[in-house]
């Protein structure tokens, strides 16, 4: 955990408050998120659904039928949860001048009790609704869409063959299970983060021999996501641990840099320097890192080389223990990595760090800690919300989990109780990283009843932000047959889906103005 002084600080609240106008590098303002079975879109904003639980991915994949699920069927489908991984767009512009990306969603968990009727667990069903799903967007007619089997779209899951790479490399594994976040990186990749395997092999190892042997899960996996056939490579370099979300940048003189979470109350936050030159290979060698939190400074510990056992080391070697490490966000604008804390006993709303590398070079051995905000209820003294504080009648957010720094330096940061219903929804916000709105997140949308949200993504232009609207109804003490929301399509029998939605500006233009 961090110290207080460090987060905490009083300069952080001592300027007086300033007028709204001044304070916001966007429109958004106050927004209520009340708990209901639909939605909460802000004022001047439209949610276009996109992908739901069930939809076909690849072209081959049969109608959802949620009462009968089929292995082979979900695992061509959209999965039960979602998370966004990013956007990945194209080097080079298609001949016909017609903008397109590849739009990495991530499928963590399968909760029996809402995916299958009468809540029995079916292990091969469920292996094929977890994994991964690449889609193709294009922007037509001025918007953005998925494109419905585009050909770059694709399916991850318990079936896809994969490459082991690194100093634990063992040849080939079938299978990516329970990846929590992912990234796409500089030099033309994409990076999926597996998190703790064993909840996954207990549940899959009766049923299929091919997850008997633990040490081929919990990696972080790269593949190219142009590229359909391209088989993706475990890189063990990394470590294996129980990963909560990476994020990949250059150091500056072109190294590949890449941060994990270890999402665990009291782990770590770690940093992989390459050895070389970011390339294909670059990921295979080069030093694995623990930060140590003192005061305002964050110093960077290498571990000792091939360690079997990241967390172990990284205890050893004096690393901050923190509360809950889960969403990373690298600003696009400069050396600047943000870290969205969960939440722990101690602390239990979660708050969201900010690190910025030490002479602007995500390689130093040092950076800048600081505290962007505290969680939780601005009534509780634990709450910090910048020099200006909330707005009257504003939700806040609690436990944040996911973030997303985009091309004008702004955090996009999701939160997530798990399903846990408090006084208001779940919601995304937007927070100001520098200027008098610094620290001062605003809501742009409220999840339906037990949802949670996955993330956020834009499109190259700014004008769509995607983010995916995670297992709503799955409240504790319901159930597949009585959920606490049938949203999106209330229709009697057919259950809530996770959903991948749009937000777009009414007036046009960038999200956010």
């Amino acid at each position: 955990m961090i110290a207080r002084r460090a987060l905490f600080a009083a300069p952080l609240l001592a300027a007086p408050a300033l007028a709204r106008a001044q304070v916001r590098r966007h429109e958004l303002d106050a927004l209520a998120l009340p708990v209901k079975q639909d939605d909460t879109v802000a004022r001047g904003y439209r949610r276009d659904v996109l992908v739901r639980w069930g939809d076909r991915v690849t072209y081959d994949a049969p109608a959802w039928n949620p009462r009968r699920p089929d292995p082979e069927g979900a695992a061509a489908q959209f999965g039960w949860d979602a998370r966004l991984a990013g956007i990945a767009v194209p080097q080079q512009q298609a001949a016909d001048g017609v903008p397109r990306a590849v739009l990495a969603v991530v499928h963590p968990r399968v909760d029996p009790a809402f995916a299958f009727p009468g809540g029995r667990d079916q292990p091969a069903a469920a292996a094929g609704m977890q994994g991964a799903s690449l889609l193709n967007l294009e922007k037509r007619g001025g918007g953005w869409v998925v494109v419905d089997g585009g050909y770059q779209s694709r399916r991850l899951g318990g079936g896809t063959l994969c490459r082991i790479s690194g100093p634990a490399a063992s040849g080939s594994v079938q299978g990516l299970l329970g990846p929590m976040g992912g990234s796409v990186t500089p030099w033309g990749t994409l990076l999926l983060a597996e998190g703790d395997p064993a909840p996954w092999l207990a549940r899959l190892g009766r049923v299929d021999p091919r997850f008997a042997n633990p040490a081929g899960f919990g990696w972080v996996v790269e593949l190219n996501p142009f590229d359909p056939q391209s088989v993706p490579v475990k890189r063990t370099a990394l470590g294996r641990f129980a990963h909560g979300d990476v994020a990949a940048t250059l150091s500056r003189d072109g190294r590949a840099v890449v941060y994990l979470t270890d999402r665990r109350v009291g782990g770590f936050l770690f940093r992989f320097l390459s050895a070389g030159p970011a390339t294909d290979e670059a990921l295979d060698a080069g030093t694995l890192s623990v930060a140590r939190l003192e005061d305002d400074r964050c110093l960077w510990v290498p571990l000792p080389g091939g360690a079997p056992d990241p967390v172990a080391a990284a205890q050893q070697a004096g690393g901050s223990p923190l509360d809950t490490p889960s969403g990373l966000g690298l600003d696009p604008t400069r050396p600047r990595l943000l870290l969205a804390c969960h939440g722990s006993p101690a602390r239990p709303a979660g708050h969201v760090i900010e690190l910025t590398a030490a002479d602007g070079d995500d390689g130093a051995e040092t950076a800048r800690a600081a505290l962007l905000f505290a969680a939780g209820d601005p009534r509780s003294p634990e709450a910090r919300y910048g020099r200006a504080g909330l707005p009257p009648g504003s939700a806040w957010p609690e436990n944040p989990d996911t973030v997303t720094v985009d091309a004008r330096g702004r955090a996009w940061i999701g939160t997530d109780r798990g399903g846990r219903v408090g006084p208001q929804a779940e919601g995304l916000y937007v927070c100001d990283l520098d200027g008098p709105g610094r620290g001062v997140p605003l809501p742009i949308y409220g999840a339906p009843r037990a949802a949670s949200i996955g993330g956020a993504a834009l499109t190259p232009d700014g004008e769509v932000l995607f983010t995916a609207v995670r297992h709503p109804g799955a409240e504790p003490g319901t159930s597949f047959e009585r959920p606490a929301t049938r949203w999106p399509e209330f229709q009697p029998g057919v259950p809530p889906r996770t959903t991948l939605i749009g937000l777009v500006r009414g007036a046009g233009g960038p999200v956010g103005g």
